[in-house]
């Protein structure tokens, strides 16, 4: 697989797009107007304690206080992999832990969301090239990415072996650190420690919502989180961000330094392969197949729904094997879609109902793979009777429909808008209920051209009744800036 990292970069915002073979899989942002706070650490204080939802709000400096829940004050072992899970341990109180007034060092986990403010954690974590450093536990952990036993072993015990029998803080060994020498990790540990030094310096002396640690820009960020070994090109078209990411290349992983380039084309560089326009195309709820099916996404604040639709596709054979075929198509263009569009939270997709086990389970396990290349934590269920897959997908910050896009204002984000004939019905009922209460001579109405258009050729005998019934002349202005359901009634 050839991978490619493009980083379009204004002064107002930078964009990153990771394309593998060609093809846009993801694509991030950051805005001056719309700053992320994700992995922001801050000197925080509770604002109140709220023990029935076992959560407290912290103000950091924030528009909106934010949420720190039970789960996340207490400290989980990096070694997930190899909890008992069926062993389940009580969580303590939350009024046991923090009390109004305390301050509190946290961290953000979740961006605010919509009218929801940032989540937080007391469990700080602080992401190098290849180590998480985790301050205040003693655990070393690999990531479960790493699925090779002998390399785990091995990163373990290195890790083990620089650390000593005894250290005050933890590590998280990265999926990147797969196949690095020792003297790499060891980098790593004392650029942590250097900046953790300096993080509980800026704590002592911070005031109460401070930022005392902030994340890496994006185009670094890239670096760190998206290089791997099958990125060949990471193209920049900022001379400036260019030397930032060289020099953070230099210092971390300077055998990659020569796949960092500057792209001075006069051509965008997001043309280069039509990413512009898979961005456009990432807006809209309808994704088609190659075969000729199609996806239906539908994101609503709750969850997402994908529908996969079988469309111009007939097949060659028979129906059952069309429908296999497309859900099997679809389930690639699903992943995608999930790591194109970020979406998170709950997903329902919808394949087209199959009557063999074995289309389903091979459905499913094919979907899991796709899904096996996604960065992003998630669980999937088995396909039920209806051909329902239930899964959810770690949601950190907010999708890219939410980030590009704001609710309609003419239909406020419902998608639909009242009809002509409803609106004009609407009308002459506040016609009839301002024209009995309010003395006047003259009613003049307002309203879009469609809506008066309506009135005059479908409701005109209604009219003449009303004006006789109420003694009163109405007459209609057509008003072009208004929109459908939007309308005056005006006493005169």
């Amino acid at each position: 697989m050839s991978d490619e990292i493009l980083i379009n970069v204004t002064p107002s915002e930078a964009r990153v797009a990771l394309v593998e073979n060609g093809l846009l899989q993801e694509v991030y942002l950051e805005r001056s107007s719309q700053d992320s706070y994700l992995g922001n650490i801050y000197k925080g204080k509770v604002s109140r304690v709220l023990p029935g939802m076992q959560a407290a709000f912290i103000e950091i400096g924030l528009a909106r206080t934010a949420f720190l829940h039970v789960s996340d004050i207490i400290r989980k072992s990096p070694e997930i992999e190899e909890a008992d899970e069926g062993e389940e341990i009580p969580e303590p109180q939350i009024s046991d832990l923090v009390r109004d007034g305390e301050k509190v060092v946290v961290q953000v986990i979740k961006d605010p969301l919509g009218t929801k403010g940032a989540r937080l954690t007391t469990n700080l974590s602080i992401p190098s090239r290849y180590l998480v450093f985790l301050p205040g536990t003693e655990s070393i952990g690999v990531s479960v990415r790493i699925d090779e036993d002998e390399e785990r072993d091995r990163l373990r015990a290195m890790m083990e072996g620089l650390c000593g029998s005894e250290h005050e803080h933890g590590y998280i060994v990265r999926t990147n650190a797969d196949g690095v020498e020792a003297h790499a990790l060891a980098t790593d540990k004392v650029f942590l420690g250097r900046l953790w030094q300096d993080i509980q310096e800026r704590i002592g002396e911070a005031a109460v919502g401070a930022c005392v640690y902030d994340d890496l820009s994006l185009p670094v960020r890239a670096m760190r989180d998206l290089m791997h070994v099958d990125v060949e090109k990471v193209r920049i078209d900022d001379l400036k961000v260019t030397n930032q990411v060289r020099q953070f290349t230099h210092r971390f992983i300077p055998d990659w330094l020569d796949r960092v380039e500057f792209y001075s084309n006069e051509r965008p560089i997001f043309d280069l392969y039509g990413v512009e326009d898979e961005i456009e195309r990432a807006l809209l709820s309808t994704v088609s197949l190659k075969s000729g099916g199609y996806l239906v996404i539908d994101q609503t604040e709750a969850m997402t729904t994908i529908d996969v639709n079988t469309g111009s596709y007939t097949g060659h054979r028979n129906l059952e094997e069309t429908i296999y075929k497309t859900n099997l198509e679809a389930t690639d263009a699903t992943a995608r879609q999930l790591r194109l569009r970020n979406l998170g939270g709950i997903i329902i997709v919808d394949f087209i109902d199959m009557l063999s086990e074995q289309h389903r389970d091979m459905v499913l396990a094919t979907l899991k793979r796709a899904l096996a290349r996604d960065n992003a934590k998630f669980t999937v269920s088995d396909i039920t009777p209806l051909g329902l897959v239930e899964m959810t997908r770690k949601r950190t910050i907010e999708s890219l429909e939410h980030r590009l896009c704001v609710p309609c204002p003419t239909c406020n984000g419902r998608g639909v808008i009242k009809s002509p004939e409803t609106v004009s019905l609407e009308i002459i009922r506040e016609i009839m209920r301002s024209g009995r209460q309010f003395e006047a001579s003259k009613i003049m109405v307002m309203a879009s051209p469609s809506v008066v258009d309506v009135i005059l050729d479908e409701q005109s005998t209604t009219v003449a009744d009303l004006e006789e019934i109420l003694g009163k002349s109405i007459h209609f202005q057509r008003e072009d800036q208004y929109g459908q359901e939007t309308y005056d009634v005006v006493l005169l």
